[in-house]
């Protein structure tokens, strides 16, 4: 591995961790500030409100940077972030600060998709992609439950401080070991936005977004998946936890890998099959857990098999905005996060039960399949008539 994708790797790993941890030491925090549960959760949608404004907002006032730069102030920022929130004392304040933390988030991915598929040649750009992305896979398989085990024990506060190390560390890997690299062709505030009048980024945003909300619907009510229909006890979800971690990272790498062999927009296509496929076994048969143990890791494989290509595929069809197409997937992914969790949350309400959450994932994901369908189909008939 080339020295720049491991510097690049740290910063992901720093992000998964912030970005994840959360969602464990919920309890931990609503003690801390006075608040309930579902207050303390507004910590969470304060994180990914800020990837959402920061995203654009980053790669318009960076647009015309050195690429090596922009990286480095993204680690700055998510530094003061991380270091704010972990010196917080009052509610508001914590929940500015996670907004603050969430700012260089899409940006970062974006940048540094950019420059991993730089640091290598063409035919091994969404496996660079990929190697960096592998960091935030193993922050699930292995700093999530880590930090869970710290917050749950000690504070929540040493996992912070932790995260505020970590960006040091990868402050300084960035600088040593990313080469300097020239900015893009300047563009004005207007550029930055003119790919969006094409319908390739569109139809590829569209189902990212899909994708996610696809494995969010199941995903976010995973554990009463397990434990109410599938019958395994809540002892089981530290392992399910460790394994759908493992199968990020096999999907990661392979789905880098895959799509280096056999292009992009081929792999995001039979990887979203893929998901509705996994989505589809779990409503059916989710009672069974030789069938829903491996669907659950399936889809979660899947989810981040798919990352590497679509990250590629929207800098490649945002010409002029490169940066804010990168960019875009990770408003892409938090939406789908936000718009699986709603829905898949509507069955469980209603008392339909948990695993129609599956269903409506299934529905998301199909029409992902379409989309890149369409995307597929589109493309092919722009190549086949080059003056369009």
């Amino acid at each position: 591995m080339k020295k720049g994708l491991f510097a690049l790797a740290l910063g992901t790993f720093g992000l998964g961790i912030t970005e994840y941890v959360m969602m464990s030491i919920l309890p931990e925090l609503a003690a801390q500030f006075g608040v309930s549960i579902a207050s303390a959760g507004h910590l969470i949608s304060a994180y990914a409100l800020g990837v959402c404004v920061g995203a654009p907002l980053i790669v318009l006032f960076t647009r015309n940077w050195p690429l090596k730069r922009i990286l480095l102030m993204l680690m700055v920022v998510y530094i003061a972030g991380n270091l704010g929130f972990t010196l917080s004392s009052d509610y508001t304040v914590a929940l500015i600060m996670r907004f603050i933390s969430g700012l260089p988030h899409g940006a970062y991915f974006g940048t540094g998709a950019l420059v991993a598929s730089r640091l290598v040649g063409v035919n091994r750009a969404t496996s660079a992609v990929a190697l960096m992305c592998m960091g935030m896979t193993v922050a699930n398989l292995l700093g999530v439950p880590f930090g869970s085990l710290i917050g749950n024990t000690l504070s929540w506060r040493y996992i912070f401080m932790f995260v505020v190390g970590w960006g040091v560390i990868t402050l300084l890997g960035l600088w040593l070991m990313v080469p300097r690299m020239a900015p893009l062709p300047p563009t004005n505030i207007k550029g930055q936005f003119r790919f969006l009048k094409k319908r390739e980024p569109w139809l590829l945003i569209a189902a990212t977004m899909l994708g996610n909300a696809g494995v969010f619907s199941m995903y976010s009510y995973v554990t009463p998946l397990i434990t109410d229909v599938t019958g395994l006890s809540m002892g089981f979800i530290p392992v399910l936890m460790l394994l759908v971690g493992a199968s990020m990272c096999i999907g990661t790498y392979y789905g880098g890998a895959l799509s280096d062999r056999f292009t992009p927009p081929r792999m995001s296509y039979y990887i979203e099959i893929v998901i509705f496929v996994a989505l589809m076994s779990l409503f059916l048969w989710a009672q069974c857990r030789w069938v829903s143990v491996p669907m659950v890791c399936l889809s979660a494989a899947a989810l981040f098999a798919v990352s590497p290509p679509m990250q590629l595929l929207l800098i490649k069809y945002s010409p002029g905005g490169e940066l804010m197409g990168g960019a875009m997937v990770q408003i892409a992914f938090n939406l789908g996060n936000a718009l699986g969790a709603l829905f898949g949350g509507f069955p469980v309400d209603s008392g339909a039960g948990v695993r129609y959450s599956s269903l409506i994932g299934a529905g998301f994901a199909l029409t992902g399949v379409v989309v890149l369908y369409l995307f597929r189909r589109h493309i092919a008939q722009r190549l086949a008539t080059p003056d369009r």
